[in-house]
C-alpha cells in the first residue's frame, strides 16, 4: 500500500492517491478525489463531497470535476471539502475548515480553523485566511493577501430580496498583498487595491485604492500604507 490510513476509513473505488500519503480515523475519501503525494489528512475529514442544495437555494449543481489535492498539502480534522475544487501544494487547511465547490487555492494557502471558502471562489498564491473568516461565493483573492480573523465577506446587494439579485451576485475582488483587520465586513463587489490596509472593525462599502488605509464605518480613507510594510512597489503611473 503506497499510503497509511488510520481506523475506520472509508475510500471509494475511483479515488487516486499517490505515494506518501497518510489519512487519519474516519477519513472518507469519495470517488474521482485526487490526493497527490506527500498529503496529510487529519481524522474525520470528509473529501469529494457533493453539495446538496436546499429547496429555497438558487445554486446551481453542475457536473463537477474532481476534488484535486496538492502534493505536500496538510488538512486538519474535520474539515470538508467538496467535489470540483483544486487545491495548490502545499497548502494548510486547519481543523473544521470548509472549501466549497468550484474553487482555486494557489500554492501555500492558509486556510485557519473554521475558515469558509464558498463555491467559485479563487484564492491566490502564498494568502491567509485566518481562523473564521468567511470568503462568500464568487470571490477573487490575489496573491499574498492577509484576511485576520472573523473577516466576512458578502456578495448579494439585495439581501435576498427581488430576483434582480440573481444577476447582481458578485463577492468582493481583493488585489495583491492588501491585508483586512479582523472583524472587517467587506460589501458585495468591492474592490480592495493593491497593498492596500482595511482596519479592524471596518464595514468597507466601497472601493478602497491600492496603498491607502482605510478604517470606520462606512470605511474612509486615513493615509498611506507605510511604504516598509510593501510587498510590492507601485508601478510607475500609480497614483500616490
Amino acid at each position: 500500500m503506497a499510503f497509511k490510513q488510520g481506523i475506520g476509513c472509508v475510500i471509494d473505488p475511483g479515488a487516486t492517491i499517490g505515494e506518501d500519503v497518510t489519512l487519519g480515523h474516519y477519513v472518507v475519501v469519495h470517488a474521482g478525489v485526487v490526493i497527490e503525494d506527500g498529503v496529510i489528512v487529519g481524522d474525520g475529514t470528509i473529501l469529494g463531497k457533493m453539495p446538496q442544495a436546499a429547496r429555497t437555494s438558487t445554486l446551481k449543481t453542475t457536473e463537477l470535476g474532481p476534488l484535486v489535492i496538492g502534493q505536500g498539502t496538510v488538512i486538519g480534522a474535520h474539515a470538508i471539502l467538496y467535489r470540483g475544487s483544486v487545491i495548490g501544494p502545499e497548502c494548510y487547511i486547519a481543523d473544521s475548515a470548509q472549501i466549497r465547490e468550484r474553487c482555486e487555492l494557489g500554492q501555500r494557502v492558509l486556510v485557519g480553523h473554521l475558515a469558509t471558502i464558498e463555491n467559485d471562489t479563487r484564492v491566490g498564491d502564498f494568502t491567509k485566511l485566518q481562523t473564521g473568516v468567511y470568503l462568500t461565493a464568487k470571490s477573487e483573492v490575489e496573491d499574498h493577501v492577509f484576511l485576520a480573523p472573523m473577516v466576512t465577506t458578502t456578495n448579494d446587494p439585495y439581501i435576498a430580496r427581488t430576483e434582480a439579485r440573481h444577476q447582481a451576485i458578485r463577492g468582493p475582488r481583493i488585489r495583491r498583498a492588501a491585508r483586512v483587520g479582523g472583524g472587517a465586513v467587506l460589501l458585495p463587489g468591492v474592490e480592495i487595491g493593491q497593498e492596500a490596509l482595511v482596519a479592524a472593525g471596518a464595514v468597507v462599502t466601497r472601493d478602497v485604492p491600492p496603498y491607502r488605509v482605510v478604517m470606520g464605518v462606512p470605511a474612509r480613507v486615513v493615509r498611506h500604507t507605510p511604504a516598509e510594510q510593501w510587498l510590492f512597489a507601485p508601478e510607475k503611473g500609480d497614483d500616490l
